[in-house]
């Protein structure tokens, strides 16, 4: 294929795909960070600072992942210790004042992708041709609904997030916008322009630490619990026994 200029050009990401691609590059780099250190670090000495930081955070989304998925999923706790900075760093860095990822569809949609990919990923690999029988239960009738459903996941995922992130952004500039008005009637004496801003760095501030900070916390847990709930439950229940089963005559030996 030629060269082209023009589509490079014509290439204009938004304000929040860049946001989310910063954020991104900096948990790349965060990541290579704390490899280095885990490859330096003295095994027989107690982790300090970031490495110790890291260490708890895997300890504990492990447990949560052998509590919630059972015995199968014991590597899943690093895909979600990859999703979840990025997650919640996408909806609090609103409160700098830099565009939010999650107010653009895009963003929210890659994230339940993952998630979707993922519950057909694990549904193949332990049902194997199986899998396709979904598609028709409990008779070939179903199919069309069965198609339809396949989807709500992923649609379901999408728009909780986004809707979340559109509402916060969405009250703020109102309450903004409101308390402008009101700072330029009390001081009104102000030049024109300057006299909107007295209130409103007073007050927003305790707004943007629930719509960002403690919504974002809350969506962030939310999407984690589910992703866990859709992959969990395409195991078979036969096979859950095997693998249970199998774990504990492990642990034994």
């Amino acid at each position: 294929m030629p060269y082209n200029s023009e589509s490079f050009k014509s290439f204009n990401p938004t304000g929040e795909i860049i946001t989310a691609l910063l954020l991104i590059g900096v948990l790349i780099i965060l990541a290579i960070v704390v490899g280095i250190l885990a490859r330096k670090a003295d095994p027989t000495k107690k982790p300090k600072g970031l490495l110790l930081l890291v260490e708890w955070a895997v300890e504990k989304l492990d447990a949560s992942v052998k509590d919630t998925m059972g015995p199968g999923f014991e590597n899943f706790g690093g895909v979600l210790l990859g999703i979840i900075p990025f997650l919640f760093l996408s909806f609090t860095i609103g409160i700098t004042g830099l565009p939010t990822p999650m107010s653009n569809l895009a963003v929210p949609l890659s994230l339940a992708l993952i998630t979707f990919i993922l519950i057909h990923v694990t549904s193949v690999r332990y049902t194997k041709w199986r899998y396709f029988k979904r598609f028709i239960d409990p008779i070939p009738i179903f199919m069309p609904i069965n198609l339809i459903s396949m989807w709500a996941p992923l649609i379901s995922m999408t728009l909780r997030m986004f809707g979340n992130a559109i509402v916060g952004w969405v009250l703020i500039s109102l309450i903004n916008s409101l308390l402008g008005n009101i700072s330029a009637a009390i001081f009104s004496f102000a030049p024109a322009g300057l006299n909107t801003i007295f209130i409103s760095p007073i007050v927003t501030p305790v707004f943007h630490a629930y719509f960002d900070l403690v919504s974002g916390f809350i969506q962030t847990m939310v999407f984690v619990f589910l992703t866990m709930l859709f992959i969990a439950q395409e195991r078979p229940d036969d096979i859950e026994n095997e693998v249970a089963l199998a774990t504990r005559k492990e642990n034994q030996a």
